[in-house]
């Protein structure tokens, strides 16, 4: 029987973890992919305070040795179902095993968004990819193309200018939703490029990518652009459905939490990306796990 069972290990479930363990609590965490989350797939995290730069990949192995150092249980798992006992325990479900736990807590992030284009699952590894840090060397000295305006498609595109020939931002709306720094740093970076009001309309090439053609949303222009990549950073869907008669949703699938993390069902808990909230960043969603490790150790001492 664990104190808490804390389904997803990005930053989010593990600071979770860290103040439920430094409280001397006893906690697992299960994570069906790799830990970190989207920051581990990040090139930079570069607005983390009191650090200046660290690579996301790292910043989430320091923090999984952290509470891994303090006891953590940890297994690759994905948690599939929460069920509430008549005794207020849980039983959560997995792809393997069912874990008994006192709480749960919710820290499942979100997913790449896709374009919904023809072809695009079946080029997947094929010239198309949705991370840079995994993939980006693939494509070294050859050109790339770019499809996303936030944050995370702009540090994309500063890595592969490092290794790649050129790099081409192609976005749909008529401005970045970028920070100003990032937005500054490409306009001095000579290779690369970006047009905005570009819809995306067809991958060009057969079995591998060999460009995508668009279509300007303003003139109706047709343009294509030629690449061997292309990297999808157009933001992040929940995957919360598994947990819908445990949890309320909103509109969009995300978690409603309160300012607690306590979700409609005593004991069981919402952090990260996951749920509802105006701000999703690392730093957003340390600080949900924070909250929820406090509440969740007063929830265990009543």
């Amino acid at each position: 029987m664990y104190d808490s069972i804390i389904i997803g290990c990005g930053p989010a479930g593990m600071t979770a973890a860290l103040y439920l363990l430094r409280a001397g609590k006893k906690v697992i965490l299960l994570e069906r992919e790799s830990i970190g989350g989207q920051v581990a797939k990040s090139p930079r995290l570069e607005n983390f305070p009191s650090i200046t730069s660290i690579a996301g990949e790292d910043f989430a192995s320091q923090l999984f040795d952290q509470i891994t150092d303090l006891g953590a249980s940890f297994e690759v798992e994905n948690g599939m179902e929460v069920i509430k006992k008549p005794n207020g325990t849980f039983t959560v479900k997995t792809d393997f095993n069912e874990y008994e736990g006192k709480t749960v807590v919710l820290a499942t992030g979100c997913e790449h968004k896709k374009l919904g284009l023809a072809r695009e699952d079946e080029l997947v590894g094929h010239g198309i990819s949705y991370c840079a840090v995994c993939d980006g060397a693939f494509f070294a000295k050859q050109d790339v193309i770019i499809i996303g305006d936030a944050n995370t498609a702009l540090q994309y595109a500063i890595s592969l200018s490092d290794i790649c020939t050129h790099v081409q931002i192609a976005t749909l709306f008529d401005h970045f939703f970028a920070d100003e720094i990032l937005i500054e740093r490409i306009k001095h970076i000579e290779n690369i490029s970006y047009r905005h009001n570009l819809a995306s309309v067809e991958f060009l090439g057969e079995n591998e990518i060999e460009g995508v053609l668009f279509e300007d949303t303003q003139t109706k222009e047709k343009v294509t652009y030629k690449a061997s990549g292309v990297f999808i950073c157009i933001g992040q869907q929940p995957d919360n459905e598994r947990f819908k008669g445990i949890v309320d949703l909103d509109e969009r699938g995300f978690i409603l939490a309160n300012d607690k993390m306590e979700t409609k069902t005593p004991g069981v808990y919402a952090v990260g990306d996951c749920r509802r909230k105006g701000i999703r960043q690392v730093i957003t969603a340390t600080s949900d796990g924070a909250i929820a490790g406090v509440e969740i150790a007063k929830y265990l001492s009543r």
